[in-house]
């Protein structure tokens, strides 16, 4: 897994209170593709693909953990469908381009974890 340092030091400066969560989140979003780096963008840990941003962690307010989809930062002609189906019932979708799964506690995620994984992947397959 390409768990980054970077990514590590910002988490222990945070102290967050859901630190437990968003290591689990780290490991079953980088265990669905070895080719996802992990790096630290919108104050969250980020995962690009082939150098473009494809998912990011939202942990602030640490009320939950928001995992969102998307297809980078800059706004993109919308596909005409969802670009993954969704047949675990984790996302809300914003736009078809962008999606969002949240997790309040250790058992949503644990719970989450074929499905998330599974999304991972097919996420990436749908915006190379």
């Amino acid at each position: 897994m390409n768990l980054s340092s970077e990514v590590t030091s910002f988490l222990d400066d945070q102290k967050h209170p859901l630190r437990k969560e968003i290591e689990q989140l780290r490991n079953y979003i980088l265990s669905a593709n070895t080719d996802l780096t992990e790096n630290v963008k919108w104050n969250g840990p980020n995962y690009c693909f082939n150098s473009e941003d494809r998912i990011t962690m939202k942990i602030h307010p640490p009320k939950n953990i928001q995992i969102i989809f998307h297809r980078g930062a800059k706004k993109q002609e919308q596909p005409k469908e969802k670009l993954v189906e969704d047949n675990f019932k984790l996302l809300t979708w914003k736009e078809n381009d962008r999606a969002i799964a949240t997790f309040h506690n250790i058992t949503d995620i644990v719970d989450a974890e074929n499905g998330l994984t599974e999304i991972v992947k097919m996420w990436i397959i749908a915006t190379k």
